[in-house]
C-alpha cells in the first residue's frame, strides 16, 4: 500500500512540474478548485470557487470555499478560506458547493450554496475578507420557489444587482440596496428550446437544462448560461433563446478529450464568463488532467464572439490565456490588453482591427524567444494605407525591440507578411504592439510568429 500511495504522489508531483513548466491550464493543478467565478477588482483577478478535498475523492466532498487571486492570469496565490463554521451552518460542512460575489457601496459580497438546497452570503471590506454572516440565515430558503435554491451567480447591470439560481429551471430576483434580501419575489425564467448535457437532443423535458446558472451581457444583449450551453435575451429577465454551447468535439487539443463525465464532455462545465482588458473570458471545470470528476480543475479559455452575437466555439488546451508559445503561430485575438481596437470575423476565424488612429495590443509571458530575431506579422488593409508599428516590452514606455513603418494596398482577402527585425530578447518576454494609422486607414493583424 506504501508502495502504491508513493506512486501516486510521484505521479501528480510530475504532472504538477510539468503544468508550471509548459502549460497553464489547470490555472491551479492537482488542488481541486473548481465551480469558478472570475471577478476583476483593483486589476486584479480573483476567482471565487469551491474546493474538491481529494485526489481520492469517490464523492463530493467539499468542506470549504477558496478566493484565489492573479495579476495577469497566469500566477495564482490563494488568498482567502471560508469555512461553514464562520457562517450560519456553524459547524463542519462536506457540501460546499458553487459561490459568486458583488461589489456595492465599498463591500463585498460573498454567496455561498449551502449543499443543493439553501445559499447564504457573508461579507467583507476586501476582496479576500475577513468575512462575517451579516444575517445569521440563509438568504434563498429551500422552500421560496419550485427549484432548488443553490449554485447562484450575480449580475450587475446599470447599477441594479441581481441574482439568479437554481436546477433545470432558473429563477432570478433583483436584491435590494443591502445586497442581502431580495427586492422582489423570484420570477422563473423562460427558455426557449434549451438544450444541456442530459437533453442534447431536446426530448429531456425532465432536466431540459443543468444547475448552475449564470449571466453575463455583451453588447446589449443578455447571456445566460449553464455551463458551456448559452441563450440569449433583450431583457434580462426573458425570455431567452437557446443557441448553442461553446464546447464541441473540435475544441479539445490532444490530451484534453478525455477522461470526461458519464454524459461527455459537455457536462459538467460549471464556471462563468468575464471581462478583462478588452478580453473576454470562459473559466470552466474540467477533469482530462486528474481523472476523478470528483477531483475537478479549473480551466480558462478565450471567447470570442461573431457579428451575430453568438460566441464562437472555444480552444480548450494546456496552453491557456496571456500565455504564449512563440515556437507557434500566435492569433492576434488572443491578446491579454488591447486598447483602439475590435475583434472581427474573419474567415473560419478572427483578426484585430485597428478603431483609433492609435491604438495597441499587448501578450505577457511569449515563452522560449531565446536567438529569435524576427517577428512575422500577417496582415492586411481593406483600404489600405500607410502604417507604423513599434514594437516595445514590459510596459508602454518600456524599452523599443522595433520600430518600423509600411505600406499596404488595398486588399480586402489576402494577408500580406510584414517581418520586423528585433533586439537581443530574453527566453520570456512581455510584448506590446503600438500601433498608429498614418494614412487614417485601419489596419487588420491576423496573427504573428517568431523566427531566427
Amino acid at each position: 500500500m506504501k508502495i502504491k500511495k508513493i506512486y501516486k504522489a510521484l505521479i501528480i508531483m510530475s504532472l504538477f512540474f510539468c503544468f508550471t513548466s509548459y502549460t497553464q491550464n489547470p490555472i491551479v493543478a492537482n488542488k481541486g478548485l473548481n465551480d469558478p467565478h472570475i471577478h476583476i477588482f483593483k486589476d486584479t483577478a480573483y476567482v471565487y470557487a469551491s474546493h474538491d478535498k481529494s485526489i481520492d475523492n469517490k464523492k463530493f466532498i467539499m468542506e470549504d470555499w477558496w478566493v484565489w487571486s492573479s495579476p495577469d492570469l497566469v500566477n495564482w496565490i490563494k488568498r482567502s478560506v471560508l469555512n461553514p463554521k464562520d457562517t450560519y451552518i456553524g459547524k463542519d460542512f462536506t457540501r460546499c458547493w458553487a459561490t459568486d460575489v458583488a461589489y456595492r457601496n465599498g463591500k463585498y459580497y460573498w454567496y455561498f450554496s449551502e449543499g443543493n438546497q439553501q445559499t447564504g452570503v457573508v461579507v467583507g471590506d476586501s476582496p479576500v475578507g475577513p468575512w462575517t454572516d451579516p444575517v445569521g440565515k440563509p438568504l434563498l430558503t429551500s422552500e421560496l420557489t419550485p427549484t432548488d435554491e443553490y449554485d447562484m451567480a450575480i449580475f450587475e447591470d446599470n447599477g441594479e444587482y441581481y441574482i439568479i439560481f437554481g436546477v433545470w429551471d432558473y429563477y432570478i430576483a433583483k436584491l435590494n440596496y443591502d445586497m442581502i434580501s431580495l427586492a422582489e419575489k423570484p420570477k422563473k425564467i423562460i427558455i426557449s428550446n434549451p438544450r444541456g448535457p442530459y437533453n442534447q437532443d431536446g426530448k429531456n423535458i425532465e432536466k431540459p437544462t443543468d444547475d448552475k446558472p449564470f449571466v453575463h451581457k455583451y453588447n446589449g444583449k443578455y447571456y445566460l448560461s449553464w455551463g458551456c450551453f448559452y441563450a440569449m435575451s433583450d431583457n434580462v429577465y426573458g425570455p431567452y433563446d437557446y443557441k448553442d454551447s461553446v464546447i464541441k468535439e473540435e475544441s479539445f487539443a490532444k490530451g484534453y478529450d478525455e477522461p470526461t463525465w458519464p454524459n461527455g464532455f459537455l457536462q459538467g462545465r460549471h464556471g462563468s464568463f468575464f471581462e478583462w482588458n478588452n478580453q473576454w473570458y470562459y473559466t470552466y471545470c474540467d477533469i482530462s488532467q486528474t481523472g476523478n470528476r470528483y477531483f475537478r480543475d479549473t480551466f480558462i479559455s478565450y471567447v470570442h464572439y461573431k457579428e451575430n452575437g453568438e460566441m464562437a466555439t472555444i480552444r480548450v488546451d494546456g496552453v491557456g490565456v496571456a500565455n504564449y508559445n512563440s515556437a507557434k503561430k500566435i492569433e492576434a485575438e488572443d491578446y491579454f490588453k488591447a486598447e483602439g481596437i475590435q475583434k472581427k470575423a474573419y474567415k473560419d476565424n478572427f483578426i484585430v482591427q485597428t478603431t483609433a488612429n492609435k491604438s495597441y495590443l499587448n501578450y505577457p509571458n511569449i515563452k522560449h524567444l531565446t536567438n529569435t530575431s524576427k517577428l512575422i506579422l500577417s496582415v492586411l488593409a481593406k483600404n489600405g494605407g500607410e502604417f507604423s508599428i513599434k514594437i516595445v516590452k514590459d510596459n508602454l514606455s518600456g524599452e523599443i525591440l522595433a520600430n518600423q513603418t509600411f505600406e499596404l494596398s488595398p486588399n480586402t482577402e489576402k494577408t500580406k507578411e510584414i517581418t520586423i527585425n528585433l533586439a537581443s530578447l530574453k527566453n520570456t518576454e512581455n510584448i506590446y504592439f503600438l500601433i498608429e494609422q498614418l494614412t487614417n486607414n485601419q489596419l487588420q493583424i491576423d496573427s504573428f510568429s517568431f523566427s531566427n
